[in-house]
Order: C-alpha cells, then sequence, then structure tokens
C-alpha cells in the first residue's frame, strides 16, 4: 500500500512524493516519469568536411599552388550541382614547416629551420542528394581536394519526424502510468506538467567510408539515423478506491 502523507518513493523511473510546488494541498501525491520516444530514418544530406593542403619552400608559392586546386574543387562542386549557400570555408591556415636538427654530442642542438610552408584550406559542404554523393567526392578528390577530413549524416527536415517521436514518448509514458498505478493501488486523476528535455539529434557518424583508386566512385554508406525526443510528465494522483 503506498502512503500518501508527505512520501517519497524512487523505484523503477516511478516518484512519489509531495507536489507543494504543483498544488496548494501539501499532501498531494504526484508520479513522475520520463521515456524517450525513437523514430529511425534514412538520412537524406550528407555534410563533408573536405579541402586542399600544398606545400612548397616559399609561402607565396605555397597558396598559388593551393589556391588553384581549390579553385578547381570549387568548380567541380558547381559543376555537379551544389549550391553557393551550401560550400563554407572552415579554415584557412598558413604553418611554416619546421625541420628540427638532431642533438649533437656535447648535448646541444641547434634551433630549428623554416624549410617551407604549408598552405591548408577547408570547405564544408552540404550534399542533399547522398546517391550522387560518392561520384562527387571522387571528383574533387581528382581534382585537387586531397583532405577530406570527415563525412556525416543527417536528416534535413527533421520536425515532423521529431512530432512523431514525441507522439510515441507520451504513448509510452501513458502506458508505463497506468502500469504503476494497477500495481501501487493509486488512480491518475490529472495531468499537472509536461516538459521535453535532451538535445537534438547531432549528425549520425558515418558507417564506412573508403577510397578505391581504380574504382568510378568513393563508396560509402549511410545506414539509419535515429530522431530521439525525451518527454517528462507528471501527475497528480490519489488512493484507488476501495
Amino acid at each position: 500500500m503506498i502512503a500518501f502523507s508527505r512520501p517519497l518513493l524512487v523505484a523503477a523511473g516511478l516518484v512519489l512524493l509531495p507536489a507543494a510546488a504543483l498544488a496548494a494541498d501539501p499532501a498531494t501525491a504526484t508520479l513522475t516519469l520520463t521515456a524517450d520516444g525513437v523514430v529511425s530514418a534514412a538520412p537524406d544530406t550528407a555534410i563533408v568536411s573536405l579541402g586542399v593542403v600544398q606545400e612548397a619552400d616559399t609561402a607565396d608559392k605555397a597558396l598559388t599552388a593551393n589556391n588553384a586546386a581549390m579553385q578547381k574543387t570549387l568548380a567541380a562542386l558547381k559543376d555537379a550541382g551544389v549550391a553557393d549557400k551550401d560550400v563554407a570555408t572552415s579554415s584557412f591556415t598558413i604553418d611554416p614547416v619546421m625541420v628540427y636538427p638532431p642533438q649533437k654530442d656535447d648535448g646541444t642542438q641547434d634551433p630549428p629551420k623554416i624549410t617551407g610552408y604549408r598552405v591548408s584550406n577547408a570547405v564544408t559542404v552540404k550534399l542533399r542528394d547522398i546517391a550522387k554523393a560518392g561520384g562527387l567526392l571522387d571528383k574533387v578528390i581528382r581534382v585537387g581536394a586531397n583532405d577530406v577530413r570527415g563525412v556525416s549524416f543527417t536528416v534535413d527536415d527533421q520536425g515532423s519526424l521529431l512530432d512523431e517521436a514525441r507522439v510515441a514518448a507520451v504513448k509510452t509514458l501513458e502506458t508505463r502510468a497506468e502500469l504503476y498505478a494497477k500495481t501501487g493501488g493509486f488512480t491518475l486523476k490529472r495531468v499537472l506538467s509536461i516538459s521535453e528535455g535532451g538535445q537534438p539529434n547531432p549528425p549520425a557518424p558515418m558507417m564506412m567510408a573508403k577510397m578505391a583508386p581504380q574504382s568510378d566512385a568513393v563508396p560509402f554508406m549511410a545506414g539509419e539515423q535515429d530522431i530521439r525526443a525525451t518527454v517528462n510528465m507528471t501527475w497528480e494522483i490519489e488512493p484507488a478506491a476501495k
């Protein structure tokens, strides 16, 4: 039997405690539950981070070579139908290439020398047609992109899927609350609060990605992504009628 005079009970996700902040009667008991609703969907967008790294004995030569290769890369993206709004520079650096002489017999060491310069230019690209992504990656790599930093997948418009996940979470909570009420010998009076917690889904990691030098396209698989909604609900409860 569950006591209702200012109790505190925590078991298997069930919280039974006075709800002074939710009702005027300090003896009011509540049931608070949390559940996740999950909907799986095939990603429709790939996010690719790629760029060009070039080295030369002078910064000017390295920059010139990098600019030429990056222009070819951007042109290949545009020819493939990637819109300008879906390409954004993510990093640009010019660094000296250092050589550190070995330590001498007397324990001293000459200072490092600059032997050249390295220029790196990277962009983040949103590919809205995953079916063409493999061939596009192969093309930009062949024209000059020599620094592919990662690929992730996402569902571009998650709004309706999140709503499905929310509905699934609420249905789970309602079923679970009825189970606890039946087992614990109390009844559910009314919903006092409902809230949503958790963080938006990050892009799903790529399941497979490897270059095939003699193939027509870079092969990869997008898999599925889970869209998750976490919902919290609190009910006012009372002892079941005898």
